[in-house]
């Protein structure tokens, strides 16, 4: 007769569940939590250094008040590298976590892959965009507060990523490009700026009056106190450009600041309007009149001699 009943099939099993749960839990203290810690701790340093970088580059920018170009790129720069920190961060966070709790790499990095791979076939806009953006920013064809035209489109750049950009017309609409439709840029804010304005007059003043008097309107404008800063060169009277039955057209260039061209043609042409009403120098019209006698029908017929 036996000492002690056998111990049922349930309990053992039980009893194997619990030994394992517990087997699980002690080798998840040991390893996998001091894995989680670390990789938290390293994460935060990781974001503590891009988040250093990123302020001090933005510090800088906003100090470089005589350069708005370096500026603009120095904003743009750190926008970017925030945002691929942040995603590189919390990627490795996420794939330690899966390795620390026992979730094994090789067959889940496998099937990303086949994803990523079928994924691909359907988003090739997405990495076009990245990769113009790269080039974008490689180049430096424009940076975050250029005035720029692309895509058919024009505005103030506000933010740049290596996906899309977007602009704000002057009306405040918000225009979202993808990079990837970015074939032509037109970048209004580099250097310097043309302002060029078309004068029309009357073909019966002499065009070398008319030409003195727009070299005076720009040499004052040039030396104002208001203009002074804006103005980086002398303007340039280019002469008769265009005649129209009646009508001369006279151009009128001025170097100006980035962004500064409407302020200044606004100036130029109210100081226009009065020089031009003072000196009686008729501005043109692009019709021409024409003015034909008509026979009265009331009046009597002349007698013949």
């Amino acid at each position: 007769m036996p000492l002690s009943n056998p111990i049922p099939q349930d309990e053992r099993t039980l009893h194997r569940l619990e030994l394992g749960w517990h087997d699980d839990l002690v080798t998840f203290l040991q390893h996998g939590l001091p894995q989680i810690l670390v990789t938290l701790l390293i994460a935060f340093v990781l974001w503590q250094i891009t988040a250093f970088f990123v302020r001090r580059m933005r510090r800088t920018a906003d100090l470089l008040v005589g350069n708005s170009q370096r500026a603009a790129q120095l904003r743009t720069a750190a926008g970017i590298i925030r945002a691929c920190a942040y995603f590189f961060i919390v990627a490795y966070i996420i794939m330690q976590t899966l390795s620390a709790v026992g979730v094994p790499l090789g067959p889940f990095i496998a099937s990303a892959g086949v994803i990523g791979l079928g994924i691909s076939f359907g988003a090739q806009s997405i990495f076009k965009d990245v990769l113009n953006g790269i080039f974008i920013l490689i180049e430096d064809q424009f940076n975050v507060g250029d005035v720029v035209k692309l895509a058919g489109l024009q505005g103030t750049v506000e933010h740049l990523t290596l996906r899309c950009t977007t602009l704000r017309d002057g009306d405040g609409t918000v225009y979202i490009v993808p990079n990837s439709q970015i074939a032509t840029v037109s970048n209004l804010s580099r250097d310097f700026a043309v302002a060029s304005l078309t004068v029309s007059v009357d073909a019966a003043i002499d065009p070398d009056r008319v030409i003195a008097s727009l070299r005076k309107l720009g040499s004052q404008l040039r030396i104002d106190e208001a203009f002074g800063q804006v103005i980086i060169d002398d303007p340039n009277v280019l002469g008769v450009d265009k005649i129209n039955g009646r009508e001369v057209s006279y151009i009128v260039n001025i170097r100006v600041r980035a962004n500064q061209r409407d302020g200044v043609l606004r100036e130029l042409r109210r100081r226009i309007l009065q020089a031009f009403d003072r000196e009686n120098i008729t501005l043109g019209t692009a019709t021409s009149t024409l003015i034909m006698p008509t026979n009265d029908p009331t009046a009597r017929p002349a007698s013949l001699p």
